[in-house]
């Protein structure tokens, strides 16, 4: 059964970005932010609490450091470089979840991180030995080095469909700086082919190969609490996606 997650717990100090409170209750993992690309020590526990409150497991997701552009601009960085920026954030996630009694669900790279390791395999590489300290899934796109260098490694990797994103004809992933509104119902009709054709569309009109094991909805796209709420509810009366339970598993 399919998942849905969230990018979240991006707010920084005073600024507040994303209404987590309301997406919550719609999803079952939350990717939380580490610090790196938003986020800071006070909203990553709120996150986890919020999550805790709300019986949706939570996962790290860390960032470049580039919290100016909001973790969406590329850099060069070597491996034992990244390794070492990526466990920094990962721990810091986890020092709050085990203060909450709670565990660490799986690792997802944020934005640029996201799409580099997509494509060049020595950055997905650096992301499988941060990975190798926490023993945790790492979220990742079929056909791409995510899946091919993630599985090598032995990380059970979960592939990941995104509705508030466009697909390129290569079927790598248009990842903007700020994200366009997408009408909830789209939403859902692009996750409903994912889940049962294993298809999207991408910009150019071709079919694209995709695999939902888990569906993804970004905080900063606008009403996203309306489209996570339509996802969550349409999809479970379709018997598509998982009830929502503490205790979130993928099959």
């Amino acid at each position: 059964m399919t998942l849905l997650n969230c990018d979240m717990g991006e707010s920084y100090g005073i600024w507040r970005l994303g209404d987590d409170r309301r997406i919550m209750p719609a999803i079952h993992v939350a990717n939380v932010a580490c610090g790196f690309h938003a986020s800071d020590f006070n909203h990553m526990r709120a996150t986890v609490r919020l999550a805790k409150a709300n019986g949706v497991a939570v996962g790290a997701h860390p960032s470049l450091p580039d919290r100016q552009g909001f973790g969406r601009r590329e850099m060069r960085i070597g491996r034992e470089e990244l390794a070492n920026c990526l466990i920094y954030q990962i721990g810091a996630l986890k020092g709050f979840l085990d203060a909450e009694g709670m565990s660490l669900f799986h690792i997802k790279p944020h934005g640029s991180l996201y799409g580099m390791a997509a494509r060049n395999p020595e950055i997905a590489h650096a992301i499988c030995d941060a990975a190798d300290i926490f023993k945790v899934a790492l979220l990742g796109m079929i056909n791409t080095e995510h899946e091919r260098v993630y599985v090598a490694r032995g990380h059970r990797f979960i592939a990941e469909y995104y509705v508030d994103l466009d697909y390129a004809d290569d079927g790598s992933l248009i990842i903007t700086q700020e994200h366009d509104p997408v009408d909830p119902q789209e939403a859902v009709n692009r996750g409903r082919r994912a889940i049962r054709e294993g298809l999207t569309r991408s910009t150019g009109g071709k079919d694209i190969a995709v695999r939902a094991d888990t569906i993804c909805v970004h905080s900063d796209t606008p009403g996203a609490h309306r489209i996570a709420e339509t996802l969550y509810n349409t999809l479970l009366a379709d018997g598509l996606i998982e009830p929502r339970r503490a205790t979130a598993t993928v099959s």
